[in-house]
């Protein structure tokens, strides 16, 4: 009976701690850009706003040997951060995509016909596979682009918050 229980002790401890190692193990890390809207961005026009990824690059710096893999978007979010009580209600649409020195660019997250008057929303991400050879190269760019329904009565700064996700390479 004393076995019992200390085989079923030892082997709840093996399963949370295979679980806590799991978590451990998956990397996440984040990226965030600055977007200006200004006042005189026409509405029904796409604008578009570049930046460099030095949080990203600060993880891997162009590292092509990374001890990482499968990297993938996996949660993307705008916010208002001024004016103070902004909202998204003027946006028609949001875009982002990635890419670095040498790959392609790639569409990560968007959203279209957007009908909110909060001051921050989830993107939805799109299925661009595994994005390793863009975030372990050099000059990693994310643009965002933007489309209004009309046009902003004051500047507008958004916050674009990407988090990707990844596990160790062998």
């Amino acid at each position: 009976m004393k076995n019992i229980f200390l085989t079923a002790a030892v082997t709840s401890v093996a399963l949370v701690s295979c679980g806590t190692v799991q978590s451990l193990v998956q990397n996440t890390f984040p990226y965030t850009a600055n977007v200006l809207v200004s006042t005189g961005v026409p509405a029904d026009k796409e604008v578009s706003s570049t930046a460099t990824a030095s949080n990203i690059q600060t993880w891997f710096g162009g590292n092509n040997d990374a001890k990482i893999k499968d990297v993938r978007i996996s949660d993307a979010k705008v916010s208002v951060v001024s004016p103070s009580g902004g909202t998204l209600n003027a946006f028609k649409s949001i875009k982002v995509y990635i890419s670095s020195n040498g790959t392609g660019e790639k569409l990560v997250a968007s959203r279209s016909n957007i009908a909110t008057d909060a001051s921050s929303i989830n993107l939805d991400l799109e299925n661009t596979g595994f994005l390793d050879s863009v975030v372990k190269s050099t000059g990693v760019t994310v643009r965002t682009v933007y489309e209004l329904k009309n046009q902003t009565s004051s500047d507008m700064n958004l916050r674009v918050a990407l988090n990707f996700s990844s596990v160790p390479a062998n």
